[in-house]
This record gives C-alpha cells, structure tokens and sequence, in this order.
C-alpha cells in the first residue's frame, strides 16, 4: 500500500535534469521510511540486566533425558562410522581385486611368451644347426655316459669278478 501512494505522482524528466530526478529520490526515501515509521517515531531504550546472582537448579529429569540423547547420538555415531569403514573397505578390496587380476592376466601373458620362447630355443633342429655350426659332431658308441648307470648297446662291456656268495647249511 505505502508503494502505491507513493508512486502517484511520476513527473517525466529529461536526461539533463540530474537535479531534478535527484530530488525526486529524496522526496521517495522521506517517504517511505514515514510510511515505515508509522504514526509514531520508534524509540529503543538501553536495559542494562544483570544475571550475575541468578542461581541455576539442577533438574534431574533433563539431566537424565541429556544423558540418554547424548548415549543415543553415540551410538548412532559409532553405527554410522562402522557402516563408513565397511563401505569403503569394501570399495577398496575391490579396488585390491581388481588389480590383483590384472596382475594375474599380465603374468598369465608373460608366462605364454616365456613358455614360447623355451620352445622355440629348446627346438631340436635349432640345437643340432648350432651344433654344426660349432663344429660338434653326433657321439660314437660307447662315448656316452649315462648317470642312471644303463650301458650303452653298443658299448664294450668291462668283465668283472663277483664274490660268491657261500651257502647255507
């Protein structure tokens, strides 16, 4: 209502009437803060109350019902932070797994490529061209030792004396 009887009156001003527009925003804020004053001016008197000599008294029931609150907030607290732990440790041992994966997979590839290599290298035809190469020639009879101690066929055999063994009576 104050908006409406204030903007009644709306004089039209040029650009170059500066004074003129400024003195129509005087008029306005005089106005409005009559309209928001009211009838009468607002006074504001300064109290001065002293708390000093008041006396709290302690109330059992409140002190009981702070208790039980601040317990509950605890444990709600505690039930939160729980569920926080759990939640992120369980994104983090998803994190653990899935690594560990990729882990399992580079070392999966490798392992193929180790187990080609060996079979490239461990080809028969490559060892006897190398061979050849180096001058070695296939063993001669007899030439060949085996640690299992089995002769070779074509080996000549050393004669050997064997105890005899003497007989029970």
């Amino acid at each position: 209502m104050a908006t409406q009887a204030i903007a009644t009156h709306i004089p039209m001003y040029s650009r170059h009437d500066a004074a003129g527009v400024n003195a129509r925003n005087q008029e306005l804020l005089a106005a409005q803060s009559r309209v928001r004053r009211g009838p009468t001016p607002e006074v504001f008197f300064n109290k001065r109350i002293d708390n000093s000599r008041l006396v709290t008294a302690d109330d059992p029931q409140r002190v009981r019902e702070m208790r039980s609150f601040a317990g509950a907030m605890a444990l709600l607290f505690v039930l939160i932070m729980v569920y926080g732990w759990q939640h992120f440790s369980a994104i983090q041992y998803g994190y653990r797994i899935e690594a560990e994966k990729q882990q399992i997979d580079s070392l999966s590839e490798k392992n193929r490529q180790l187990r080609l290599a060996e079979a490239q290298l461990a080809a028969p035809a490559r060892i006897d061209i190398m061979a050849r190469q180096l001058g070695f020639t296939a063993p001669m009879p007899g030439q060949v030792v085996r640690p299992d101690n089995v002769p070779d066929a074509g080996a000549p055999v050393l004669a050997q004396v064997s105890p005899l063994m003497p007989m029970p009576r």
